[in-house]
């Protein structure tokens, strides 16, 4: 539970280098917590066999799941690949689907990708000072694609929910991996 007090106003201490903040909760996703992500899973195997890298962690205020309150956090992904892809997040849709939610790109570089039920595709590339506007409808996940890690602030309706199932069950139509030293845009061949 948290310890903010939502009808008087507060105060969070997010650090704009690191995203950390004492203030929030923090969840951590290492390789072993979101290895299925991954297309390579014998690669995933490989590195679990040797150690357990921390893919990303996020800091959020947990708020109240209530309509007119905004919930809000940092997420952090750090740098690294399993096979050719990038080290992301799981991903995910908002519970209500019609929620729309913005990030703040405040170090790194990486892409935004959002699918929508119907299997539209939206990729956008991140750098230090970019906001990405998630639409309605879409799904969405964050890759790091630099060799630091990738610090987001984000924001959305604190009611909206969050479904992980459906990305889970289905994937992403598109992935973006490693080919000659550059981040690239593929179909995912699992779909």
């Amino acid at each position: 539970m948290n310890h903010f007090n939502w009808n008087d106003g507060f105060v969070v201490d997010f650090d704009l280098d690191t995203g950390k903040s004492d203030s929030a909760v923090t969840s951590k996703r290492p390789l072993s917590v979101v290895k299925d992500i991954f297309l390579d899973t014998d690669a995933a195997a490989e590195i679990l066999k040797k150690e357990d890298p921390m893919i990303y962690e996020f800091h959020e205020l947990g708020a109240p799941e209530r309509k007119g309150d905004l919930a809000f956090g940092t997420t952090v992904i750090y740098p690294g690949k399993i096979g050719n892809e990038y080290y992301m997040t799981k991903g995910h849709f908002h519970t209500i689907l019609e929620t729309a939610e913005v990030y703040y790109t405040l170090q790194g570089a990486g892409y935004m990708v959002m699918e929508n039920p119907e299997g539209d595709t939206i990729e956008k590339p991140l750098k230090k000072g970019d906001a990405v506007y998630v639409p309605r409808r879409y799904s969405h996940r964050t890759v790091n694609t630099g060799s630091e890690p990738l610090v987001l602030f984000y924001t959305f309706d604190a009611d909206a929910g969050h479904d992980y199932g459906t990305i889970e069950e289905n994937g992403y139509r598109k992935m973006i991996v490693e080919e000659d030293g550059k981040a690239v845009i593929v179909d995912n061949p699992r779909r």
